[in-house]
């Protein structure tokens, strides 16, 4: 008898326990009052504790990374668990979520699934938030952590425009089975937690990692490729088939490693599409590639497309800063802290098309003279959706005349010193539609009297006919001076690093600019880049550094 009354109050909290009424409330996202295609929030709510999920994920179709929301209310405790894959499972404890928010109660009452409304606002991150919730079924559920400590939000609205709202409420007998929590999870801290999710969103290509780019003929190699006595690095990387509608990004990051000045840098891709490739070049000699003779004699090899070769993709063009990280140290001045890298981001997803499925080479270069030089880590980066190109967005080089085997004995390209400039011809195999050339272009050289800091208009003509005058110039350079620890300073208080240039700064990308060339017809075309470099002063001389590729359908 004893027993039976010790078991009793066991027994009846497990009957009060497993008759605790269970919610099941499922939230749609809308804009402009109308409901938008996007994977439903599912919430469980029982008194004292709530589960979030997802329509995918309780349906069986769980899209990874997946997560799930358990709610505690009484230890303001939230705990996150994350899907990586079907057996693989990260979580962490959030204690702070459910006490961030304080709430502005509002008069309006209204009725929402039949339940009576109370009105509230708050903000998060600058925007205005507004909830609607219910304190009819004396439960707390919301859809995201805003709004948990009022009762049941029906509705969570953003800036008045978008959100969430319960499309419906159903009381079900328990919590079911796919309500049901993730074991046997890794417990992470909060940011370590965020990252492993953040990083499973993409596809990370790790391409270089703190190499250096320097000027020393007897460099190691190891498993990099290096030409030109150390200033070009090299490297053969695959690449996953991905969705070509995908996203692509290179994240470049330099600091110095001995070299004080603001050098050229360039990221590019060997062009494989015909029978002579870059590479041969860089294997071989410079002087087995096709060669351009400009109007004064002067021969250039490697720089424009021919029947048979194709010059590199340039990816993206950066400038290096005067001396960042290693000389932050030489350099003190008052209300200035020096930036401890430089860092260059830019979108190449036209460029998916020659990536996605192959093996390709990828390298970088950065002219300079000194033995420690600079030290670079590249990274590619390929993102899921939302590319502005449409299917079938093929890109074919053209030209490209940055020196990038200065070293190896390819000139500074002076062709623009002549009236020609740059003219040749190009075949076009089939015919093409909505063609852009996406075209880069900065001038250097000739100190105060030359091209880097004189404005000079650069003309395109197609076929003998003009399709474009622009003048490329950067006046922002001066928002980089933390870049610049050692750049050199003027008796009017300016540094070197914050004068105006033609088309580029210390420490930035020169972005490409994309010009309209509308439907090319197959057969043979001409194109023409004019500019009116300056002559040469002295030993100095202008030069102009100019790329360009095809985009087109």
């Amino acid at each position: 008898m004893k027993r039976t009354l010790l078991l009793l109050p066991v027994l009846l909290l497990c009957l009060a326990v497993s008759a605790q009424e269970t919610y099941k409330i499922t939230y749609h996202y809308f804009r402009e009052g109308a409901m938008i295609k996007q994977d439903p929030v599912v919430v469980f709510a029982q008194k004292g504790s709530s589960i979030n999920s997802r329509l995918s994920q309780i349906s069986g179709q769980t899209r990874y990374p997946a997560e799930m929301s358990q709610y505690d209310y009484a230890k303001n405790t939230v705990t996150r668990y994350t899907l990586l894959t079907a057996n693989q499972v990260i979580s962490m404890k959030d204690t702070t979520s459910l006490k961030r928010y304080s709430y502005e109660k509002l008069p309006d009452q209204g009725n929402m699934l039949g339940y009576k409304t109370l009105k509230a606002k708050t903000s998060l991150n600058s925007n205005s938030i507004e909830i609607i919730y219910t304190t009819d079924l004396g439960i707390q559920a919301a859809p995201n952590d805003v709004g948990q400590s009022l009762g049941l939000v029906l509705e969570y609205k953003v800036n008045g425009s978008s959100g969430l709202r319960a499309a419906s409420i159903e009381k079900l007998k328990s919590l079911p089975a796919e309500a049901q929590l993730p074991k046997n999870s890794v417990l992470q801290d909060e940011l370590s937690y965020k990252d492993i999710i953040w990083k499973r969103k993409f596809i990370q290509i790790p391409i270089f990692q703190n190499q250096q780019i320097c000027f020393q003929p007897d460099i190691a190699s190891d498993s990099i490729m290096r030409f030109a006595e150390g200033t070009v690095i090299l490297k053969k990387v695959k690449i996953p088939s991905v969705p070509l509608n995908s996203q692509a990004f290179i994240e470049l990051v330099q600091t110095s490693n001995g070299d004080a000045y603001d050098r050229t840098g360039s990221v590019f891709l060997i062009a494989e599409d015909q029978k002579q490739s870059f590479l041969d070049g860089m294997k071989d000699s410079v002087n087995v590639l096709p060669k351009y003779l400009d109007g004064n004699g002067q021969v250039f090899p490697g720089m424009i497309r021919t029947e048979g070769f194709s010059p590199v993709y340039e990816l993206m063009r950066f400038f290096t800063p005067f001396g960042v990280k290693h000389f932050n140290d030489r350099v003190k001045l008052k209300g200035k802290t020096w930036q401890d890298s430089a860092m260059y981001r830019q979108e190449i997803s036209e460029f998916l098309p020659e990536l996605a499925g192959k093996e390709v080479y990828i390298g970088t270069y950065i002219g300079n003279y000194d033995k420690g030089g600079h030290k670079v880590s590249l990274e590619l980066t390929i993102h899921p959706g939302r590319s502005i190109y449409p299917e079938g967005t093929k890109v074919m080089s053209l030209f490209n005349t940055t020196n990038i085997l200065e070293m190896a004995g390819q000139e500074y390209p002076t062709m623009y010193g002549h009236e020609k400039g740059l003219e040749f011809e190009f075949n076009v195999p089939a015919d093409m539609k909505n063609v852009k050339l996406r075209y880069i272009s900065t001038g250097h050289g000739g100190w105060g009297n030359g091209d880097e800091f004189n404005p000079k208009p650069n003309t395109i003509f197609l076929d003998g006919n003009k399709v474009i005058q622009f003048t490329p110039w950067r006046i922002d350079c001066g928002s980089y001076r933390l870049y610049n620890p050692v750049s050199g300073n003027f008796e009017n208080g300016l540094s070197s690093s914050d004068l105006s240039r033609s088309n580029w700064c210390p420490g930035t990308i020169t972005n490409p600019v994309y010009i309209d060339l509308g439907d090319l017809k197959a057969g043979k075309h001409k194109i023409k880049i004019h500019i009116p470099q300056g002559a040469a002063e002295g030993t100095s001389k202008s030069f102009w550094n100019t790329s360009g590729t095809l985009v087109y359908q």
